[in-house]
């Protein structure tokens, strides 16, 4: 038999060998599975019918209580006040000099005393005369009303616009029978306020008289504006 054949009958038994093997080791590996399994099963059933019954105890967690920390604020103490500066000590050489009055100074008791002059007396304030409202003998108006309406004007604005009625005018009638201070109470505007105190400022009274005494009497006058039909 020559090398060349001898070689290839040493392949082909390699390979046979080679394919049993490999046909074994999977027949064994399964083998070895089967026990393994059996032998577990057969443990843990003897541990089970040795142990009985038994009882699962649960430990207590610890509770963790947290506790709020308080922030507290911290206190600034104020700085010490600064020290009093340290007196300064005085040289005992340096001497104060004395005051010296001069009292040799003659005074003259006789001379009059220069004392300013003593004010002027106050000057009593004349005390505003009574005003009387109604008195024994009231005052009248020299003329009548006739004498109040030639002094009239009619302002030329209320009678463009038809301004018609009664003005009442309040004034003072003093001890010589002239008008002092007249005021409107009652108005109806237009200009015909104005023209009413005027024309009062115009004339004259009798004075009115209170124990036959002329004294100041209040008094009030209406003055009609009417135009013409």
């Amino acid at each position: 038999m020559s090398i060349s054949e001898r070689r290839k009958l040493s392949v082909v038994d390699r390979k046979s060998t080679k394919a049993n093997l490999h046909k074994y080791y999977m027949i064994n590996l399964q083998i070895g599975f089967i026990v393994t399994l059996i032998l577990l099963i057969t443990l843990f059933r003897i541990n089970l019918q040795a142990s009985g019954e038994f009882e699962i105890i649960e430990e207590e967690q610890e509770i963790i209580e947290m506790e709020e920390i308080v922030q507290t604020e911290q206190e600034i103490t104020p700085p010490p006040p600064p020290r009093p500066p340290s007196p300064e000590p005085v040289p005992d050489d340096e001497i104060v000099e004395d005051l010296f009055f001069d009292l040799d100074t003659e005074i003259d008791l006789d001379a009059p005393l220069d004392m300013p002059p003593p004010p002027p007396p106050d000057e009593e304030e004349e005390e505003e005369p009574e005003v009387f409202t109604i008195v024994e003998d009231m005052p009248e108006l020299i003329g009548g009303m006739q004498a109040i309406y030639q002094h009239l004007r009619y302002p030329e604005i209320a009678r463009k616009a038809g301004i018609e009625g009664r003005v009442v005018v309040q004034f003072i009638i003093d001890e010589e029978g002239r008008v002092v201070d007249p005021v409107v109470v009652r108005g109806i505007g237009g200009g015909c306020d104005e023209a009413a105190i005027e024309a009062v400022k115009q004339v004259r009274f009798t004075p009115g008289r209170q124990r036959g005494r002329a004294v100041r009497v209040r008094y009030s006058l209406p003055i009609t504006f009417r135009l013409s039909q």
